[in-house]
């Protein structure tokens, strides 16, 4: 079966190197045009073309693909894929060839663009992968595959994306077999259980002292890399590198308890450490390290 693959991020490398290892052939992707990035805003490529490139695939990239369906039928494919792409499919493009996509919730449960991030802010100790007809509604079609998948206390967005994204790989392959063989079976969502995710920003980054142990950790493990965890004291923000729970210290919200080698701050319930720290300008640095070079000016974050 030829296969066009539509994706732009890591989780989508890891499913078009699963597909090009099958039976099925890739016979083009479509991935978002380079994008400005860094201090010196060089223009980046997304994981997706640059694997591609890697392995002789033509890229095609659309600022928008709804624009350029003249390109599209050029293409020769069967079948479409996205997993993560960032842009919105036509009615145009979905009555062109079918599409299936890559999803990594157990719809309908966390329709939008980020189920990973907010299954760790939510505490969830159980996700999946899903498979589903792609239809002009937001992750709205019906469901070919479903997988469970647990959701580990040590796991962060970049361990649990890893491995969906494999995952992903993996039935996505089993989707086309099933597809190619004619036994592929759709069940329609109940949307009556449908939740939507919003998109994050570095504002969700913020760390409130005001909620427990427990969600500062999991907001940590969902936002720790990307946009990034913070604190203010006054009004100087720090970047949180590490953090975990710890029992109670008897303070009030938001005091900063420092020793020689660590920093506990103290929250609705009990208190976090800080494992580590970068302050405004610096560099980030293991606990110890940071407090022999820097001082709060305060005692309270917030």
């Amino acid at each position: 079966m030829k296969i066009l693959f539509l994706g732009s991020s890591y989780f989508s490398r890891l499913v078009l190197e699963k597909l090009l290892k099958s039976k099925h052939s890739v016979c083009a992707v479509i991935t978002q045009p380079d994008r400005p990035s860094g201090r010196g805003h060089k223009l980046v490529m997304t994981e997706v073309k640059e694997f591609a490139l890697e392995n002789n695939i033509p890229v095609y990239t659309f600022e928008k693909v709804n624009k350029s369906m003249d390109e599209v039928r050029k293409i020769e494919y069967d079948y479409a894929i996205t997993a993560s792409f960032g842009q919105l499919l036509s009615q145009e493009f979905l009555d062109y060839r079918p599409c299936i996509n890559v999803h990594p919730s157990l719809l309908p449960k966390y329709r939008g663009a980020t189920p990973i991030q907010t299954a760790l802010l939510n505490g969830d100790e159980m996700t999946g992968l899903t498979i589903m007809k792609v239809v002009k509604a937001m992750d709205a079609g019906d469901i070919l595959l479903q997988r469970k998948h647990e959701i580990l206390p040590e796991d962060n967005t970049d361990t649990l994306m890893e491995k969906l994204g494999k995952l992903g790989g993996d039935m996505a392959v089993e989707a086309f077999d099933l597809i190619e063989s004619g036994k592929a079976k759709f069940t329609p969502q109940d949307e009556h259980c449908a939740t939507f995710v919003k998109l994050l920003n570095k504002e969700d980054g913020r760390l409130d002292f005001n909620r427990t142990a427990k969600e500062l950790v999991n907001q940590f493990r969902a936002l720790g890399s990307n946009p990034g965890c913070y604190f203010m004291v006054g009004d100087k923000a720090y970047k949180v590198g590490g953090i975990r729970e710890e029992k109670e210290i008897g303070a009030s919200i938001g005091k900063i308890i420092k020793s020689k080698e660590w920093i506990l701050i103290a929250c609705r319930d009990h208190c976090v450490q800080i494992l580590k720290l970068q302050a405004p300008s610096g560099k980030m640095l293991n606990a110890r390290d940071f407090l022999n070079g820097n001082t709060f000016g305060d005692d309270y974050a917030g």
